[in-house]
């Protein structure tokens, strides 16, 4: 008796197609820009930099505020809003402790909304356009040593934040590496900006000083290395 071949059957109706044009990578990149243009549209609409001229809302207070600062960190920091002002905020707010607790908090949920948003719409369409030299290299540092490359990424105070978490997401770096790279690597220089947020109203004091220190150095060493490293990148 003759075998019957069991074929998929691949629906071919109108609601079919337009199913498999909404969900193609073209597709689902174009709504992550919809959704990143939103992002910033709504930082420029809403001017969160008010909460440190008004001050934060009387009814949210100690960990209930530092909590609800995070979530909003995290949400500016997929906006396109810079970290530094949103680490001197947390300083401003909540002092040096609490603030650098939130501010590491929202920086990590930060990270991981812009990586997951990146993974799941963008991976697929920007993966075949990976074919400069610098791209590739990039790529391949990155999907091999995850954890190593990150905590490079954070440490280097010269990388945008938003960049470092979408060209991750491309890559074929894991979920684990990426957070907890971004949450160690985070820490010096946020806990810095935090501390100097803080002590504003005192710039003499040796705290602020010892912050603006720590903020400068890793620069000023950033630069350096990025400097030195220019021949070999142009080499690969």
């Amino acid at each position: 008796m003759p075998v019957a071949l069991l074929v998929p059957v691949v629906p071919t109706g109108f609601a079919a197609r337009c199913t498999r044009a909404l969900l193609s990578p073209w597709s689902r990149l174009s709504l992550l820009l919809v959704l990143l243009a939103g992002a910033g549209a709504s930082v420029l609409l809403f001017h969160p930099q008010r909460l440190l001229s008004n001050g934060w809302p009387p009814q949210l207070g100690g960990v209930t505020a530092a909590l609800a600062f995070a979530a909003a960190y995290g949400l500016c920091s997929v906006a396109f809003v810079p970290r530094p002002l949103l680490n001197l905020a947390a300083g401003a707010l909540f002092g040096s402790q609490l603030g650098t607790v939130s501010a590491l908090a929202g920086t990590v949920l930060g990270a991981g909304i812009s990586f997951g948003l990146g993974r799941l719409l963008g991976q697929d369409a920007l993966r075949p356009l990976l074919r400069g030299r610098w791209l590739k290299a990039a790529d391949g540092q990155l999907s091999r040593h995850g954890f190593r490359s990150m905590m490079a990424a954070r440490l280097f105070p010269g990388l945008p934040f938003w960049g470092v978490n979408y060209c991750a997401a491309v890559s074929r770096m894991r979920w684990t590496p990426f957070l907890l790279a971004t949450a160690l690597g985070s820490i010096p220089n946020t806990a810095a900006y935090v501390v100097a947020g803080a002590r504003a109203s005192s710039p003499t004091s040796p705290a602020f000083l010892i912050a603006m220190a720590c903020i400068a150095l890793p620069a000023l060493g950033g630069a350096v290395v990025a400097w030195r490293k220019r021949h070999h990148l142009r080499a690969q």
